[in-house]
């Protein structure tokens, strides 16, 4: 299955999606913002598949770390989330680099649907 990068600034969040990411076999690292998230993507050894990243976040938004990423590693599958519709409409510009947005509130499935159709390019 995947490596899975996922940051988002709620423990509670992170949690849940982690444990439900490791139910479908993938691999999952957690950040709890954007800085962290890239230093992680661009540290030596690294080999993540896709990230799964919030937008509103300190220190570095998840539109920051996607163009940050998208330029590290261009191969990598980005998937953003948000609970705001400034924020999604900010992400509207990204759709060369984003394969989708997530509204919240999502389910779980809904997660795990989009990270399928993600990974299946």
């Amino acid at each position: 299955m995947a490596m899975i990068l996922l940051v988002d600034d709620e423990e509670p969040v992170r949690g849940f999606l982690k444990r439900g990411l490791e139910l479908d076999g993938h691999s999952v690292e957690t950040a709890e913002n954007g800085a962290d998230a890239l230093e992680m993507l661009v540290a030596e050894g690294a080999a993540y598949d896709l990230l799964v990243t919030d937008i509103r976040m300190p220190i570095m938004d998840g539109i920051a770390l996607a163009l940050s990423a998208k330029r590290e590693r261009p191969d990598l599958t980005i998937l953003l989330m948000t609970g705001y519709a400034e924020q999604r409409e900010r992400a509207r510009n990204l759709d060369a680099i984003v394969t989708d947005v997530l509204t919240k509130p999502f389910s779980l499935q809904d997660v795990r649907d989009a990270v399928a159709k993600a990974l299946a390019g």
